[in-house]
């Protein structure tokens, strides 16, 4: 998908996320709509956006030109470590399960 498919793409995962969130309080993270995964749910909670760590990452080396390194760091510090409030989203790492 080259990156104009992607911008026409990127108002309807927009439009997908309020409409099934509604009125939440769910926070966007700006310019990570395409490491979006899913909504999270927690009892007695709001419903929250959930975040690909990993797609986080190649987007910062790929989109800013940072390093691995360099995008941890960022990220740690800038994107996961900021609370925003009750909608700040979760940031999901896989668990790989797989034996060598």
């Amino acid at each position: 998908m080259d990156q104009r498919e992607k911008e026409e793409e990127r108002p309807r995962i927009v439009d997908f996320v309020h409409e099934q969130l509604g009125d939440s309080d769910a926070m966007l993270a700006e310019g990570f709509d395409d490491a979006i995964i899913g909504i999270g749910y927690r009892c007695g909670q709001s419903a929250i956006l959930v975040y690909d760590t990993d797609k986080a990452l190649k987007i910062l080396v790929d989109r800013d030109g940072m390093t691995l390194d360099e995008a941890k760091d960022y990220f740690d510090f800038n994107v996961a470590g900021a609370w925003v409030g009750e909608g700040t989203p979760i940031w999901m790492e896989e668990i790989c399960t797989t034996k060598e």
